[in-house]
């Protein structure tokens, strides 16, 4: 069994989840995360004791000035940043118990993210950046191509697969981003300010979007953002305020 099944294999086992959470119903579950960071004898506490919970299908929007926290905490529940204290549960599956490797490999299956520069190869396709998810995988299968197809088609970009960035629009790099963050069937979509590059029109399109994929996907998305017309369009909205969200 290769590392993605065993993997698979932990996440939807109902004993392991059992065990590993205190509330298994929860896709995502956050309990008294601390992160801090150290500079020479000064030590600043940017997440303190922060708490969460979110059940599939639900949406989120993170709000706070620069420097409140969001980004440290987007990249802890995305598995790119460990914190000091606390626990991170996703579909049952404690991340940061797994190896290198396999923490990698749960992370390309299990969250989604969605970035505000898009980051597109500009010299593939619009299909063959929606499959980079799928290369750590192996070979690209035709289920996976055809599956990448339909993300495409379903973000309106159905005559724009062969295209590359370069001779896209902001709004379409978004729209191929959110096709991207889906190829997997991600449990945790993240999004970084997905519409801080685009004019109000466009932004609303893609906040539109956004949530009509979360919501056929029945994934938990969380949005960091400083757009009032994103953050409310979302079903939840919390500040990042002294490290906890309010």
């Amino acid at each position: 069994m290769n590392s993605l099944e065993t993997i698979k294999k932990r996440m939807s086992d109902p004993e392991h989840e059992s065990s590993a959470s205190t509330d298994s119903g929860s896709a995502l579950q956050l309990q008294d995360i601390t992160r801090r960071f150290t500079s020479g004898d000064q030590t600043l506490t940017v997440l303190d004791g922060l708490s969460l919970r979110l059940n599939s299908g639900e949406s989120l929007a993170i709000t706070g000035p620069s420097g409140s926290g969001k980004s440290t905490l987007l990249q802890i529940i995305g598995t790119l940043d460990r914190p000091d204290e606390g626990s991170l549960m996703i579909a049952g599956q404690d991340p940061f118990s797994l190896s290198e490797s396999d923490l990698a490999t749960f992370r390309g299956q299990a969250i989604g993210f969605i970035f505000q520069d898009y980051h597109l190869l500009p010299q593939l396709s619009v299909v063959e950046n929606v499959l980079i998810p799928t290369l750590a995988l192996g070979n690209v299968t035709e289920a996976q191509r055809e599956r990448a197809e339909s993300l495409i088609e379903a973000v309106g970009l159905a005559d724009r697969m062969g295209h590359r960035p370069g001779q896209l629009s902001g709004g379409q790099k978004e729209r191929v981003a959110i096709a991207r963050s889906l190829i997997m069937e991600p449990t945790v979509m993240l999004a970084d300010e997905p519409t801080g590059n685009l004019d109000r029109r466009t932004a609303d399109e893609v906040t539109e979007l956004l949530l009509k994929m979360q919501t056929q996907a029945n994934a938990v998305m969380i949005v960091v953002t400083h757009s009032d017309e994103l953050s409310k369009a979302m079903g939840k909205r919390h500040e990042l305020q002294d490290g906890k969200l309010v």
